[in-house]
């Protein structure tokens, strides 16, 4: 069965949305845009695009490229630059970003934001193709963040199927490090953010609850390095200098680094030490994870550790950190409440339906973050379709159902701020 034809069976069956009053054309528009948008997620998810995988990152990336130029995009691609921040897991050469303007007579700016890497490796696409199953639509990277692509893509030709130009300037950013964390696309995120009156991100909403969201927590790592002193444990331990002892005490002396009062979670969960059970052990390394609400706390946070590691349980031991800011929160701004707010009147006013947003943290890091880290502008997340079962490998889907809802929502939202009612 063709997609149309699966996409009308499935509608078919859907409350209607008409209990309220939707814009009639903006409505139609949608509805003609709803299979292409199914066709569109099949071609992305269709290719494999790892974030370590620049092959398929530059092939996705050109076909984003092409349908932004079919749109009347000025299309550019932007490849990672001595700006790139580096942590553990950054790429030799993170995927690149392709960037796209559209210029209109009006004055407002709005920036729409998606990414186009998965948490996926090369070869997993056969075990999971596109596939249409009822409401669902599965494939591995659908939800996270290929749908998102798609939203932006469509939510554009409805734009232009309505010839509507009354913005100053759409900007659109599709970037190919998301998952992991952004090291090459977040500062020019950050530039873009601040540049722009409003923030829309295109990460999925969840398939539980209409939502979108207006607070993330930011997340850091620390990496701790101890280099001890190797030696036979049975015959000369006290000629060793443990690193594992070490590497135990600066742990444990640092167990008391969370302030859940403040929104600070600090906790150890990696640890590695030794080679073999009869040698002590001259190389030992933990990892922690860090989550915040505020920027502020990195910076409180980083020279706790720096200062807490001199005090040394072995003083011939060598004790070295790296502390790595992945993401920033996002923080809440009083123009991102009140166009959330916004949104939340139009989408029961126009479709009858509920939406729902929180200013408490939730989950983990996001895009938007970086987008929001300048700028007391609207930043929103969470404005692609719903869906379920990011980072699973057999199980990332999104509601099918959720489609025309959510581009109706999304390309109301740029035609009202660029009219001023907001």
């Amino acid at each position: 069965m063709s997609i149309a034809r699966n996409l009308s069976t499935i509608l078919l069956g859907l409350p209607l949305l008409a209990m309220s009053a939707p814009d009639v054309p903006v409505m139609s528009a949608v509805k003609k845009e709803t299979a292409p948008y199914l066709e569109t997620l099949k071609s992305l998810v269709s290719i494999e695009s790892g974030s370590g995988d620049r092959e398929g990152l530059d092939k996705i990336s050109s076909l984003i490229a092409d349908k932004l130029k079919d749109l009347g995009g000025k299309v550019e691609f932007i490849e990672p630059g001595s700006d790139t921040y580096r942590m553990f897991d950054t790429p030799v050469k993170p995927g690149r970003m392709v960037h796209a303007q559209f210029k209109g007579s009006g004055t407002k700016k709005i920036l729409l934001i998606a990414h186009m890497d998965t948490v996926y490796l090369r070869g997993m696409l056969a075990d999971q193709p596109f596939r249409i199953d009822g409401n669902r639509a599965y494939g591995l990277g659908i939800a996270d963040d290929k749908q998102g692509i798609a939203m932006i893509l469509h939510t554009l030709a409805v734009l232009k199927a309505n010839n509507f130009k009354d913005y100053g300037l759409v900007t659109v950013l599709i970037n190919g490090d998301e998952e992991i964390s952004s090291p090459a696309a977040r500062f020019t995120l950050t530039k873009l953010g601040a540049e722009h009156d409003v923030t829309f991100s295109c990460e999925a909403s969840l398939a539980s609850s209409d939502r979108i969201s207006l607070v993330t927590a930011g997340i850091g790592a620390v990496t701790l390095n101890v280099t001890g002193k190797a030696s036979h444990a049975g015959s000369a331990p006290e000629q060793g200098r443990n690193a594992l002892y070490e590497l135990s005490h600066q742990v444990l002396q640092m167990r008391d680094l969370s302030d859940p009062a403040n929104g600070v979670k600090f906790n150890w969960t990696v640890a590695q030490a030794g080679s073999n059970r009869n040698v002590i052990p001259a190389k030992a390394t933990a990892n922690a994870d860090i989550r915040v609400l505020k920027v502020e706390d990195f910076n409180s946070i980083e020279p706790k550790v720096a200062a807490r590691i001199t005090n040394k349980l072995i003083p011939d031991t060598k004790v070295e950190f790296n502390f790595e800011r992945r993401r920033p929160p996002l923080q809440a701004s009083q123009a991102g409440i009140a166009v959330a707010n916004y949104a939340k009147k139009l989408y029961q006013q126009d479709l009858g339906l509920e939406l729902s947003f929180t200013t408490q943290a939730e989950g983990g890091g996001t895009d938007a973050a970086f987008a929001g880290l300048n700028t007391q502008n609207a930043v929103l997340e969470r404005f692609g379709a719903r869906g379920f079962g990011a980072h699973t490998n057999d199980a990332e889907y999104i509601l099918i159902d959720s489609i025309e809802p959510r581009m109706y929502l999304l390309s109301k939202m740029i035609m009202d701020i660029s009219k001023g009612k907001l």
